[in-house]
């Protein structure tokens, strides 16, 4: 029994071994990559820190007891039923947008397509049907699949706020590489692109509060975030981060993944106010209340940085939490009623015209199952 209990072990763990070595999870930074992000004053004891305590889980909760209470779980509509509305924009085609136009178009969960002065800012695309290690995992929401890389054109800036799954997607990032002139991402996160053949010098690696400035006027920084990193059992080898995008006399913000903090009023004192800010709002859950903001933080960060229109981030596409799918956005829609900031509501490929015009939005995901 003893050897047969040997065996088992010694099979889990090579399995174990050899699933984790597949391409799609990457390599932390090691050798001169690692000596590099030490430096960070933000980097302690052999990981990144966020700049208030921050613990992943709510005392009392782990993974595991996670993962069993929801094969179990009898949560109801944390998907929609049916597809949801979308608006198909030509981004590439013949009649694609006009590069000059400044626009920003949400593609679903945190990721943007955003012409800014001439510019075109691709950020945290998933193009997958999935946002997990294995396909089978965390499936996209019906007819939520509306681009492909193909439907993507040649990108200026490709913006990358942390390494999980849900931002980070290994197949869209190959599929991606000739159309890329440049990666903006956090410290660490640059190995990641290293390693599935990215070439060096159209990588930028920044540490929070560091600036990226570009042709046309755009600039990018790199912001703090409240959250942590780690796409298998190692965490917080890689720096997590929001983004400051300004040109053409217009700022937006971006929150990343990110729980409330102070982070926001330094964010906005050093910044000054925001045409737009993406905040995430959504995935927000009693079992890790320090690392999502719930719709009604987001609120509070939105006039925190003194944001003239809100978007909310992290949400309409993937379920990583245990509350309906729309729940978000209902909660948003009543936290934001009467404030001095827009709540703009476009569906997945619906343009957000950041001169302000036309931005006459409907409730969506009203009367949807």
């Amino acid at each position: 029994m003893l050897l047969l209990f040997l065996l088992i072990i010694v099979c889990l763990t090579m399995a174990a071994c050899a699933i984790l070595n597949q391409e799609k999870f990457g390599k932390t930074p090691e050798g001169d990559q690692l000596v590099r992000l030490e430096s960070s004053p933000n980097y302690s004891d052999g990981e990144f820190r966020n700049q208030i305590p921050t613990t992943v889980l709510a005392e009392g909760q782990s993974t595991i007891k996670i993962i069993v209470n929801g094969w179990f779980s009898s949560k109801e509509r944390l998907r929609p039923e049916e597809p949801l509305p979308t608006v198909r924009t030509d981004l590439s085609g013949p009649d694609a947008l006009d590069r000059n136009k400044d626009v920003l178009i949400w593609l679903g969960h945190s990721a943007y397509f955003i012409q800014l002065g001439g510019s075109r800012i691709l950020v945290d695309p998933v193009f997958s049907d999935h946002a997990a290690p294995f396909s089978f995992l965390n499936k996209t929401f019906p007819g939520t699949d509306l681009y492909t890389p193909d439907d993507m054109p040649e990108i200026d800036c490709l913006l990358i706020t942390h390494d999980h799954w849900d931002h980070l997607d290994y197949y869209t990032v190959l599929a991606l590489k000739q159309k890329v002139r440049e990666v903006i991402c956090p410290l660490g996160v640059g190995a990641y692109f290293e390693f599935w053949g990215y070439p060096k010098d159209r990588i930028r690696e920044v540490d929070w509060y560091t600036t990226v400035n570009h042709e046309n006027g755009l600039s990018v920084s790199a912001v703090p975030a409240r959250h942590y990193s780690g796409r298998s059992f190692s965490k917080n080898k890689t720096l997590w981060a929001g983004f400051v995008i300004e040109a053409d006399g217009r700022r937006i913000f971006l929150s990343g993944d990110s729980g409330y903090g102070p982070h926001f009023k330094d964010i906005a004192n050093k910044f000054g106010k925001f045409n737009l800010a993406a905040l995430d709002g959504g995935q927000y859950d009693s079992r890790w209340p320090l690392i999502h903001m719930t719709p009604e933080e987001a609120v509070r960060a939105c006039e925190d940085l003194g944001a003239e229109n809100m978007l909310l981030a992290h949400v309409g596409r993937f379920c990583i939490s245990a509350h309906s799918w729309d729940e978000p956005f209902i909660r948003a829609a009543e936290a934001g009623r009467g404030r001095d900031f827009h709540l703009l509501t476009p569906k997945i490929g619906e343009p957000v015209n950041l001169d302000g015009s036309g931005n006459d939005f409907t409730a969506w995901w009203e009367g949807l199952n």
